[in-house]
């Protein structure tokens, strides 16, 4: 589960994240690519833009269910 404590610095400020057990698998930005990107230094992902949509929401909940190390988190509104 994701830790909000863990969560990158990257990452835009609102309820979705990812946190530090991100092992950039891809599969949050194949699935959810308008709201999760990459730090190619880094070699992880995280939220550069919070979901604004029905749509964007449902995809990034998809994301975060379909992460392999539970790395993404949603805190509700504002974390």
């Amino acid at each position: 589960m994701a830790e909000l404590e863990d969560r990158y610095e990257d990452n835009i400020a609102g309820a979705f994240y990812v946190d530090d057990q991100c092992i950039d698998c891809d599969l949050c930005r194949e699935t959810a690519p308008d709201n999760f990107t990459r730090n190619d230094d880094g070699g992880y992902s995280y939220v550069y833009k919070q979901p604004t949509t029905d749509a964007e929401r449902a995809l990034a909940e998809e994301a975060m269910e379909g992460c392999p190390v539970e790395a993404i988190g949603n805190d509700g509104e504002d974390a």
